[in-house]
């Protein structure tokens, strides 16, 4: 039948429908492994008789295709398709016309293949996971999870502060035109490939082996990876991290400008671009945001800071984060010989710390940091200090001498991720870790040789001073508000101290910038039972020049007892909110059907705003472009900035446009409207 074969019709639109490729398009044949699709072979004479024809089919991927390896697969026709293995059937009677049905084993290599049919015949096609087949290392069960993790292209990350998470709306755009493509030539450009690239396409079988690869290959630091990290707050020669509202653009850059790394990223970025790397690839994976995040530089399950008597900071390396972003994936894990670990698996492309001498971080399962399975492939000890690292403040004294300051602060707060289906928060603390002070806490803790924090457990806050901060309702940026150091003495003995009540600007990565107010009481007299608000203003005109793209203050209050020599300290991080943009949409909602967003904006500011300028993005809304309005004239204070945007909508189905303002006083806010597209 080979020798016969006058032409081939690959069914891109009915295969690609079929296994979920389509939004990718279909002029090309993208299938998932595991999953029969069909081909069409016209012949040229004779026709297809079973039992007298054959044809033997080589399915090759990489520049250097080996059977051994699993990149070469040669099969000839069975009776039936079976879906365990490549194979390959016909499903049509005899006759000039004849559909071949094929199937990629549900372990072959993701990426590009050649399928040689008999001697001379290629057809080229991409082959990616498949969730959806039980016999992939990547599927999930739930239809509903699918159609999340997977299929969605919007999608909500979570930063700012744990008791008020904000959702920042991210277009991951994993099915617009040419993101597959520079998908795979991610892994191509991976130094490994480079090295040897028939053992990595070899490997590209394993979701275990491709999301460390991301892991790596998302930031540039040891190689040509996709993003340039700058926690600075200079950005010259790129843009702000706070710039990007979708992976779409960073990726089309990459792969256009010769894989030059894209400048710039930050954490929720980095983990950004890898969701949608994995999505595109077929692998389940979220976003996640670990609030109030340790880096632990040394491994010892310790955060130690240092402070001078005036309660500033002074030489502590290692940070608490006030959220940190990495992403999960869903696989199995038959390397860890225990179906427990099986399931989510957390990687961090962000470049903290190296991993067998690379910027990577696992993957690693979420069991197993529960667990205090430390020895777990990959990386479980840094990930589980990020959640469980204890905090120890010491003062350091203008004597020289130095002294340990009793502090309250906990790490791995308010595990966070878009829920499924909806646009509220889940919190997946629970995956993470047991709850404080539980049984299977101390336990955990124990397995992990964590001894510190058992240790601190212990120590409870009983009779003498107290100190806490509160706060205002209502603290948005452009006001003047005041915040309270509350001191109670629940002793028994009259207490006279010092009170020092500080506020400076901080990155979301806790590195402390300029005093926004600062308040020193030498004598605060304190009977039993006795309690004092003092309140430090915190006037617009003097915190905004100090203030960061991130709107944090840090909030620090220190108090010392003079009878005692005792030192107490609290901390608190507070986000100035933004404005919220308003968006309405005008007309019907349809498929090619041009549609009006409405937008407005009220300026919140004592001060007029110049250079203002809207723009939208989103998945099937926009054409996978940035479309922008810039205003013509300045913002009063306020007054609504506003602007009227069209866009056509692709798709139907629930969609997120997403909008972003800009203005000289006034940066990278941002909103979105979900959007349901009819037919």
């Amino acid at each position: 039948m080979a020798s016969i074969i006058d032409r081939v019709s690959l069914e891109c639109e009915f295969n690609n429908m079929d296994h979920r490729t389509d939004l990718n398009g279909v002029d090309r044949l993208i299938v998932r492994r595991g999953q029969p699709f069909s081909i069409s072979l016209y012949l040229r004479s004779g026709g297809y008789q079973p039992g007298a024809s054959s044809l033997t089919c080589v399915a090759e991927t990489g520049p250097q295709p080996v059977e051994q390896y699993g990149t070469r697969a040669v099969f000839g026709l069975s009776p039936s398709v079976d879906t365990s293995c490549w194979s390959a059937a016909v499903i049509s009677p005899p006759g000039d016309m004849v559909a071949l049905s094929l199937c990629a084993s549900p372990e072959a290599p993701i990426g590009r293949y050649t399928l040689t049919l008999g001697p001379s015949t290629q057809i080229q096609f991409i082959l990616l996971f498949n969730p959806w087949c039980k016999d992939d290392a990547v599927h999930m069960e739930s239809e509903q999870d699918l159609a999340e993790y997977v299929l969605a292209q919007d999608g909500l990350i979570f930063r700012d502060l744990n008791n008020y998470p904000i959702a920042t709306p991210w277009t991951y755009g994993q099915f617009e035109s040419g993101i597959l493509d520079a998908c795979l030539r991610i892994l191509d450009m991976n130094p490994k490939c480079l090295r040897n690239p028939g053992k990595d396409h070899s490997g590209r079988r394993n979701p275990i082996y491709v999301c460390r690869v991301l892991s790596a290959m998302v930031n540039c630091n040891d190689d040509r990876g996709v993003l340039f990290g700058n926690w600075s707050n200079n950005f010259d020669g790129g843009v702000s991290p706070m710039f990007w509202r979708s992976s779409v653009e960073i990726l089309r850059n990459w792969d256009t400008q010769a894989c030059a790394p894209v400048k710039f990223g930050q954490c929720w970025v980095f983990a950004a671009v890898a969701c949608s790397v994995s999505r595109a690839l077929g692998i389940p994976c979220r976003v996640v945001t670990n609030y109030a995040s340790a880096h632990d530089s040394n491994a010892d399950l310790l955060i130690k800071r240092y402070i001078d008597e005036n309660g500033k900071p002074v030489g502590s390396k290692e940070m608490i984060w006030n959220y940190h972003c990495w992403v999960e994936s869903w696989m199995t894990r038959p390397d860890l010989k225990n179906p427990e670990f099986n399931g989510w698996q957390a990687y961090d492309p962000t470049p903290q710390e190296r991993s067998e001498k690379v910027f990577c971080c696992g993957p690693v399962p979420l069991r197993a940091i529960k667990q205090g399975e430390l020895t777990c492939s990959y990386d479980a000890p840094f990930v589980f200090a990020e959640v469980n690292a204890d905090v120890v403040t010491y003062m350091k004294k203008q004597d020289g001498s130095m002294s340990k300051v009793t502090t309250t602060t906990l790490v791995g707060q308010m595990i966070s991720t878009k829920s499924v289906g909806s646009d509220d928060r889940e919190d997946i603390t629970h995956l993470y870790k047991y709850p404080e002070g539980s049984a299977e806490e101390r336990e955990t803790f124990t397995k992990a040789n964590h001894q510190n924090k058992l240790l601190h457990q212990q120590q409870q806050q009983g009779d003498g001073l107290h100190l806490a901060i509160k706060v205002s309702p209502d603290m948005r940026k452009g006001c003047d508000f005041d915040v309270f150091a509350l001191v109670s003495n629940k002793g028994h003995s009259d207490k006279k101290c010092r009170l020092v009540f500080g506020s400076c600007a901080v990155s979301y990565t806790g590195v402390m910038g300029g005093n926004c107010g600062f308040k020193d009481m030498l004598n605060v007299e304190l009977p039993p039972g006795g309690e004092r608000r003092v309140p430090l203003r915190l006037n617009y005109s003097k915190y905004d020049a100090e203030l960061t793209e991130d709107n944090l203050i840090r909030l620090a209050a220190l108090l010392l007892d003079y009878s005692t020599g005792e030192a107490l300290m609290t901390l608190r991080t507070i986000v100035l909110t933004n404005p919220e943009i308003k968006v309405q949409i005008l007309g019907e909602p349809k498929e090619n059907r041009r549609l009006a967003a409405e937008i407005s904006l009220k300026n919140p500011l004592p001060e007029p705003l110049h250079n203002c300028c809207f723009s939208i993005e989103g998945a099937n809304l926009t054409g996978g472009t940035v479309i922008c309005e810039s205003l013509g004239q300045s913002v009063e204070p306020g007054q609504d900035a506003k602007a009227k945007i069209y866009f056509t909508p692709t798709r139907s189905g629930l969609r997120k446009l997403v909008v972003d303002f800009n203005s000289n006083r006034l940066c990278h806010v941002k909103g979105y409207r979900n959007v349901i597209i009819g037919k």
